[in-house]
């Protein structure tokens, strides 16, 4: 096997994992994974699965020497090429899909250069097959506390402190899509230190290197902040969250996928949309600069909704001044299934030989 099959062969394994891969026109695809994997890298990527293993089960599995491998494996989770988890005193090693994954796992590695090719990948992709589904989402999007109605059912894994109350470990990560943004040259002043962790993602983010471990108080006081700051609540589509994002929609790239969308409302795995009262709207305007979606506009002496754009998020409910503005949860057929964990989200994804 010559160097471009190898990676030829690991584009076609990525585009396999939750998320996808898909080539391009250019062979763009294969120059940014031959900046992020060495030929050896690529080949051992391609040998990985969804499924948790040991060094010494990937090894003899691939009749290799353990320390070798090990070796190699260690290398590639400390590059973000791959997962590791440590359970019961063990280091266990998966595959890591393209996204949410190998680029968010670059964080700390961004460069002009990497940043360029991740630019030039995404520009010349090949159309996807079929058109993204609300199960195709890796993230969801959830309101901040304060912009629910307390009268309304809500469900443990749909309220942010809930969803961190369900976990022990934390940690705290530079946001991905702002940190692309300034290797740019652009960007926005929204705080940096916002991507939450929790628990196997923690653990892993902090022992490469990625993150630093954080307790529970300042996961709320980073939540609190993301709410001053306008920035979207995105948790990954599940229940027991793995990661939760705060996002803005100046950089980020979800927000500003969702926004390509003419409808972001049908598209989103969101269970609130914005309802509006214009007979006790003030027309104080606070809620236009608040929405991340383009959702409110100037309208005379008012504003006017678009709940065709609304992701459900809250920012507008949570500082309107005369309540013209709350959440309503919509029907459950438009909120759709959400897994129980991230790990089955992604397994639900995926054909039955990669997991």
């Amino acid at each position: 096997m010559n160097q471009k099959e190898a990676y030829q062969d690991l584009r076609a394994h990525l585009d396999r994992l939750p998320g996808g891969f898909r080539a391009t026109t250019d062979d763009a695809d294969i120059r940014l994974l031959q900046y992020l994997f060495t030929p050896e890298e690529a080949t051992l990527a391609t040998k990985l699965t969804l499924k948790r293993e040991t060094a010494k089960e990937i090894a003899d599995r691939l009749n290799q020497p353990h320390e070798n491998i090990e070796k190699q494996l260690n290398t590639m989770a400390e590059k973000g090429l791959i997962i590791s988890v440590e359970t019961e005193g063990q280091i266990h090693y998966q595959a890591a899909p393209w996204m949410i994954g190998i680029w968010e796992f670059q964080v700390n590695r961004y460069s002009k250069e990497l940043v360029q090719l991740f630019n030039e990948y995404y520009q010349s992709r090949l159309p996807a097959e079929r058109e993204t589904t609300k199960s195709d989402m890796e993230l969801r999007t959830i309101p901040i506390n304060q912009s629910i109605d307390t009268t309304q059912t809500i469900l443990p894994y749909e309220e942010v402190m809930k969803l961190v109350d369900d976990h022990s470990k934390f940690a705290v990560a530079q946001c991905v899509c702002r940190t692309h943004a300034k290797k740019e040259g652009r960007g926005c002043n929204a705080p940096m230190a916002t991507c939450l962790m929790f628990d196997d993602f923690a653990d892993f983010y902090v022992r490469t290197g990625r993150a630093r471990s954080i307790n529970k108080e300042e996961v709320k006081q980073i939540l609190e902040e993301a709410d001053k700051a306008n920035l979207v609540l995105n948790p990954t589509n599940s229940k027991f969250v793995a990661a939760i994002c705060c996002c803005c929609g100046d950089c980020c790239l979800f927000l500003n996928s969702l926004k390509s969308y003419p409808k972001p409302a049908e598209v989103v795995v969101s269970s609130f949309i914005v309802d509006y009262d214009s007979e006790v709207c003030i027309g104080c305007n606070v809620c236009i600069d608040r929405c991340q979606m383009d959702a409110i506009t100037p309208s005379e002496s008012i504003v006017s909704v678009n709940k065709d754009r609304c992701i459900g998020c809250g920012l507008c409910v949570s500082t309107c001044p005369s309540n013209a503005l709350s959440l309503k949860r919509k029907p459950s057929e438009q909120i759709g299934e959400i897994a129980e964990t991230f790990m089955e989200h992604w397994y639900n994804k995926t054909p039955k030989d990669l997991r």
